[in-house]
């Protein structure tokens, strides 16, 4: 990891003689010096990275470079701060102006000599690289290099249901006993087996969806906290509405218990109890499941010890999946590697076997490392290549000590990690800030990882592309190597949230703690390693010294201090994130201080979810000059002091408080390098305006402040991605030909009878969301849309005639949402070929709605429908039973005879006995 921190230093180094050369004058030779220094280590330190396990003096010799350029970051960046708190400061008279001169010019001696000291342990650093044998390597990786591998591998996200061989006889015995037979179903064995993938697949078997009314997956993991787990599947068993939600959460323990217990009673309930660790686990979640007292509900588990398997039921139905043999794995490691595609010369493809069946074989039939290693091989494009990767699983393996098998799997990971290029390693070692089995939100991670420095702007030949895109483009390498699991995506494509298998965060976290990239605080003090973990230490992993520069404190209760003990003295930390499944309190906003004043090279700092008792965020947080994520969502803060303008490089700033009203003074305009802006509903009663027109950075604006700015200052933020405004007076902006948000893809927007939505979504033309709240006098033509379109939300539009026709012209059309009497007609009509893309519809609060026409041949591609309180409506339509593609429907809050023709026996069942989950919810009057 050497060479990725190296190469951010070098990049930051660059930007500070740019952004900071007012603060730099005086030094700016020795910092442009010093980058030269590191710029001709570069390349050396690519084979070093790649051999510093074969011996300790070439790791030690990593780990010191690694902390030199470190150093020579932080001298600069303290230097900045320091010069620029001071000038910021104002001057009282001239004495002290003089003064304070006089000062700085003794601290740029100071900083000039410390530079000096910091290129002779470079220029020592490098003298040594012949000692060593380190040789200079430019075997440069691009990302573009993703885009390549799209087109002959399919997406990752069905992969674990998709990819892995061997298990249709499996499903098919464990669904036969979860819908003919009684008691609990277990599902035992080792990590990476492939438990979870046949739970999965067993979950959404069209007979086990057929049969069961209601279904719940709970990740139980080794920090399971029981609480969460139960509310979590009464939430998804019954489906609760928001104010039902803050109900349950307000229930005593003994409460919930009941409820739920009381729920699988009434119902057919399918639970999935995935990777349970200890008898102490299921002891505590068993008394909300009466799995000995009904046949109609049962629970799945997977656990990787026997004695767990058998413990909640001696008798239950064991199934433990095989390893895969070797004809198995090499036809699951084809998939990944796409060999057929590949290599279509035949005589290249028997040698391709030969390698891979003999590098297969160290993966002893486990499927996680088969495809992990398929990720790292579908990358490689020869015969030699293929061998290099052998020689290396080989070379680990003979210098390993231990169990064979454990090595040979912890070595396939763990050189899926050493062969990834220099820039994704700072992103994939990230991904150990997040607790175990955590769902985590790519947005937000990617925009960390920009304001990092671990990713900088391409040009791709035609526009340059943003940081965040560039970001998104390593987060699908990660995915495409198998190194990151896919878990939702949006409507275009991207990566919604993600997760790690435990084993490949094992090792994540293991190398994280060698580089000395991160720490992990546990508040409940529980190791981040399972006692039966792989063995990470025979591959000669140990932990580096050096400076902590990101922790990650988790949660499981109040938050007494901001900062453990251990911790305070570490005044060089560039990251602190919080993580919590249940509500954290702090006692005051105050205690926030001490972070402020100690931690002033703070870059990322994220408090989302923590809870006080309301106030004013301290005004030390104007000292955090080097701050580009500050996320205060779902946080009770309700003032923001004006040393908030101080963060001059800010990139992100969530607001998205509990609080609809934060008070936010007029120095917003001041962050000229903001690119994602989450204000509240309200930003307070000053009088003042604001002027936003010159935040040209600006990607993100959520809940424009159309009471504290013109309307006329959106015209100039020309770099907008997505913008939330409930102004009514925003469409007249669009009557000047000046107003075209070209870059703009996602919008939403209040309409009323005087705004043109025609001129709206004109002005918008490469839009790929819209979201329109409120009157509309005609819904435009298909025409003017944007061709971009996939996801489309009316509420409220009240519109007369059918916009079905209109609707189903759109070619690109996946999502569609009629909500809240946004069609006043009584009959809808969807045409033969019409909604070519459309993959989710749903049709809310619509009660004037009596008919609804599907003719065959329309919405050939639809997966889910949902319907919901259009009680007017009397039955589905007969074109569903065409519709061969749909897999899942929701019915809620709709008449009981509605539902009664839809169930087994019903006059309407033959129009959905296709669909494998049907579900019910409120549909009881």
């Amino acid at each position: 990891m050497a060479e990725s921190a190296v190469s951010t230093v070098v990049q930051r180094l660059g930007d500070l003689l740019i952004q900071e050369a007012v603060f730099l004058d005086g030094v700016n030779e020795e910092v442009y010096g010093m980058q030269v220094e590191l710029q001709r280590m570069q390349s050396f330190l690519r084979d070093a990275d790649r051999r510093q396990d074969e011996e300790e003096s070439v790791k030690n010799w990593v780990s010191e470079i690694r902390e030199t350029a470190y150093d020579a970051e932080d001298i600069i960046e303290e230097f900045a701060l320091k010069v620029a708190l001071r000038r910021r400061s104002g001057m009282v008279n001239v004495m002290k102006r003089y003064a304070t001169l006089a000062k700085e010019t003794i601290e740029l001696h100071n900083v000039g000599n410390e530079i000096q000291i910091i290129k002779n342990r470079i220029s020592s650093l490098t003298n040594s690289l012949q000692t060593y044998g380190i040789i200079q390597r430019n075997d440069d990786w691009s990302p573009g290099l993703g885009r390549q591998q799209q087109q002959l591998r399919r997406s990752y996200s069905h992969i674990v249901e998709e990819d892995i061989v061997g298990l249709e006889e499996d499903v098919k015995v464990l669904a036969e006993q979860l819908v003919n037979s009684n008691g609990i179903v277990s599902i035992c064995g080792m990590g990476g087996i492939g438990k979870t993938t046949l739970a999965k697949k067993v979950y959404h078997n069209s007979k086990v969806r057929h049969h069961f009314d209601a279904f719940a997956w709970a990740y139980v993991s080794q920090q399971c906290q029981v609480r969460e787990v139960w509310e979590g599947i009464l939430f998804k068993l019954t489906n609760p509405s928001k104010e039902q939600r803050e109900e349950i959460a307000n229930l005593r323990d003994e409460e919930l218990v009941k409820r739920l217990y009381q729920v699988q009673l009434e119902k057919k309930c399918l639970v999935i109890l995935d990777d349970i660790w200890t008898i102490p686990t299921w002891n505590n979640l068993c008394p909300a499941f009466p799995y000995w007292k009904t046949a109609g509900s049962k629970i799945l588990l997977t656990t990787r010890k026997m004695d767990v398997a058998l413990h909640p039921d001696p008798t239950c139905f064991l199934h433990v999946p095989p390893q895969l043999n070797d004809d198995e794995s090499w036809e699951l490691l084809k998939k990944k590697a796409c060999v057929d595609n590949n290599y279509p010369d035949v005589r290249i493809r028997a040698e391709i076997e030969r390698l891979g069946r003999e590098m297969v074989g160290r993966c002893t039939g486990l499927p996680l490392a088969i495809i992990v290693l398929g990720g790292l091989l579908a990358t490689k494009k020869t015969t030699f290549e293929w061998d290099v990767v052998r020689k290396n699983i080989i070379s680990h393996l003979r210098r390993g000590k231990g169990d064979e098998q454990l090595l040979g799997v912890a070595e396939v990971l763990a050189l899926s990690y050493h062969e990834l290029p220099y820039q994704l390693k700072p992103c994939f070692l990230h991904l150990a800030h997040f607790p175990e089995d955590c769902e985590i939100q790519t947005k937000k991670m990617l925009r960390m990882w920009v304001a990092e420095g671990f990713v900088s702007s391409v040009y791709n030949g035609v526009e340059e592309e943003t940081m965040e895109d560039v970001a998104q483009r390593y987060l699908g390498e990660l995915v495409e190597r198998c190194m990151v699991q896919v878990v939702e995506r949006g409507t275009t494509g991207r990566i919604r949230t993600c997760r790690m298998h435990d084993l490949m965060r094992d090792l994540c976290l293991s190398k994280a703690k060698q580089e000395n990239f991160l720490e992990v605080f546990n508040q409940s003090l529980a190791s981040d390693h399972p006692a039966d973990s792989f063995p990470w230490s025979m591959v000669r992993e140990a932990r580096s010294i050096g400076r902590l520069r990101r922790l990650a404190v988790v949660l499981e209760g109040d938050l007494h201090k901001f900062i453990p003990s251990g911790y305070k003295r570490n005044s060089h930390l560039r990251s602190l994130l919080y993580f919590h499944e249940k509500a954290c309190h702090v006692e005051n906003w105050g205690s926030l201080k001490s972070v402020f004043k100690n931690f002033k090279l703070l870059r990322v700092l994220d408090l989302e979810g923590i809870q006080s008792h309301g106030g004013k965020l301290p005004k030390e947080i104007g000292k955090l000059i080097h701050l580009r994520f500050l996320s205060l969502r779902d946080t009770d803060i309700d003032e923001l002091p004006s040393t908030i303008g101080n963060l001059r490089y800010l990139q992100t700033l969530d607001l998205l408080t509990w609080n609809s009203t934060v008070q936010i003074p007029n120095v917003v305009w001041r962050l000229h390098r903001l690119r994602h802006l989450y204000l509240p509903e309200s930003c307070g009663e000053y009088s003042y305006k604001w002027q936003l027109a010159n935040l040209v950075n600006l990607q993100t604006l959520v809940n424009f402040p159309a009471e504290k700015c013109e309307i006329t200052d959106l015209v100039r933020l020309n770099h907008l991605k997505k913008l939330v405004i409930d102004d009514p007076k925003f469409g007249a902006i669009f009557r000047s030909p000046r107003a075209r948000f070209y870059r703009l893809q996602s919008l939403s927007f209040v309409s009323n009878e005087d705004s043109t939505v025609v001129q709206v979504i004109q002005g918008c033309p490469n839009l790929y969301k819209l979201h329109i709240e409120g009157q509309i006098e005609k819904l435009p033509d298909c025409q003017q849309f944007s061709a971009n379109l996939a996801k489309l939300n009316l509420l409220g539009s009240k519109l007369t005639e059918d916009p079905m026709p209109t609707l189903e012209k759109l070619p690109n059309l996946r999502i569609l949402r009629l909500q809240m009497d946004s069609f006043l007609g009584n009959k809808m009509v969807c045409l033969d070929k019409g909604f070519p893309q459309l993959k989710s519809l749903f049709l809310y609060d619509l009660p004037n709605l009596e008919e609804w026409e599907v003719v065959e041949g329309a919405m050939a591609n639809l997966f889910h429908l949902e319907i919901s309180n259009c009680t007017s409506l009397k039955t589905v339509p007969e074109g569903l039973r065409f519709i061969t593609s749909l897999r899942e429907m929701e019915i809620r809050s709709m008449l009981k005879a509605f539902r009664t023709r839809l169930e087994h026996g019903g006059e309407d069942y033959y129009k959905v006995q296709h669909v494998p989950s049907i579900a019910f919810r409120y549909c009881d009057y």
